[in-house]
């Protein structure tokens, strides 16, 4: 009889533990369609040539899952600075997030590289070598020591100098000048040999620092310079295409990994058509917008690149080491 009991007992607690089992993996079949939405930090605002990226990532991820899948933007720095938004990535802390490559030189070396001056002489040169080995072989590098990982490289574009003192057209013209560059040390070095009193300083103060004339010159994207309306405080726009900057769209490793793999297709098939879309739509704004900001106030002038580009040759020397000889050669000699 007490062996009836015990028998009758352990059935029960076989039974229950069967039923937990049943009840958790019903829930993770669940949680696998779940309707999420993801938070996406965007540097700039809703007319950018980013914007056009990450709206078109949300419109597909939300086709290809039948609305389960969605997204939230954050315009203008919202959520923080590029570097914080990188590193909120990869604590999980932020969902998505677009940025320059500015600051990743500060966690993976080899991000230097979209630092050095002159090295990609076309986009579809750039394109070409993002969307390559070398592009997948960053990208891990990437994910493997912060935790982000790169759904695709958007574009930020080429970026030009814009100042409020002379226009140029040699690196001559740039002495005595008082140049922000982004938180990188081969930048400071590049404006530095271009003749320019170069120093780095926060994204967030750089608007108000040429407005009060701390400093008298910039260099961002074509997109960047009409989105931020530096033409308010800036006369000069000079196309001197020294660095050709990507955009890369990021989301957290851990984060990503967490979804079903059907979820994890979805938003990769959602991140390669916006990708097309966001880099056709770069390049159109960049011609479109040169003119506009002509219109605006701003003179237009096309330097020498020849002369930059020998100026700035000593430190692609001095950073080839540290960013790794054969990446930066790859880089240089890649052929689309």
């Amino acid at each position: 009889m007490g062996f009836q009991r015990k028998n009758k007992k352990m059935k029960n607690f076989i039974f229950a533990i069967a039923a937990t089992a049943a009840t958790c993996f019903m829930a993770s079949t669940a949680t696998a369609e779940e309707t999420r939405v993801f938070d996406v930090s965007l540097p700039l605002g809703k007319e950018s040539h980013h914007a056009v990226g990450v709206l078109k990532f949300g419109e597909e991820l939300s086709r290809l899952s039948n609305g389960r899948l969605t997204i939230r933007p954050h315009y203008d720095n919202a959520l923080g600075g590029e570097r914080e938004v990188v590193e909120g990535i990869g604590f999980g802390l932020i969902d998505m997030g677009i940025s320059s490559t500015g600051p990743m030189g500060g966690f993976v070396d080899e991000f230097m590289l979209f630092d050095l001056p002159y090295i990609f002489r076309t986009p579809e040169q750039a394109y070409g070598f993002l969307d390559s080995k070398y592009g997948d072989q960053l990208a891990k590098k990437l994910e493997d020591q912060v935790g982000v990982k790169i759904l695709c490289w958007m574009e930020n574009g080429y970026r030009h100098n814009t100042n409020n003192v002379r226009p140029l057209h040699t690196p001559d013209d740039l002495k005595g000048i008082r140049h922000r560059t982004q938180e990188s040390r081969v930048q400071v070095d590049t404006w530095t040999a271009l003749g320019a009193d170069a120093s780095p300083m926060a994204w967030t103060e750089v608007f108000t620092a040429l407005q009060q004339g701390v400093i008298d010159s910039q260099e961002n994207p074509i997109a960047t310079i009409y989105d931020v309306k530096f033409y308010e405080v800036q006369k000069y726009l000079n196309l001197t295409q020294h660095v050709y900057s990507p955009a890369p769209f990021m989301m957290g490793a851990k984060l990503f990994n967490s979804l079903s793999e059907s979820d994890q297709a979805i938003v990769l098939q959602a991140a390669k058509t916006a990708l097309t879309v966001q880099r056709e739509a770069s390049q159109r704004m960049e011609k479109e917008l040169i003119v506009k900001l002509g219109e605006l106030g701003m003179v237009v002038t096309r330097p020498d690149l020849d002369a930059f580009r020998e100026r700035v040759q000593p430190v692609i020397s001095k950073w080839k080491e540290k960013v790794g000889p054969e990446l930066v050669d790859a880089a240089i000699n890649f052929k689309p």
